[in-house]
């Protein structure tokens, strides 16, 4: 019975990673892309969906990722002030 409550616990207290998908819309910086992130939202009282765009600093150790690719990114530990999400993998080359 302890046993299965620990496990509980201890999945409880993983932290979920945050996942985004986007494109590389800067590489001029060393190992740190920049992709942006588009949502669709909708206004609360009006029901208008509109876009919101997000530009998230990637850290890419390799500088591998161009302009135009599209990657999955998770959030990790901060490298810098700005960056807090490394890559994932390559959806799909440019």
């Amino acid at each position: 019975m302890n046993q299965q409550i620990l496990k509980t616990e201890k999945k409880a207290v993983e932290k979920v990673l945050k996942k985004r998908k986007g494109v590389v819309v800067s590489d001029k910086m060393d190992k740190t892309i920049v992709v942006s992130v588009t949502t669709v939202k909708t206004h609360p009282k009006y029901q208008k969906k509109f876009k919101v765009t997000r530009r998230y600093k990637v850290h890419d150790e390799k500088n591998e990722y161009k302009i135009g690719d599209q990657v999955f990114f998770v959030e990790c530990r901060p490298f810098s002030r700005e960056k807090k999400w490394r890559v994932l993998s390559l959806v799909e080359k440019l």
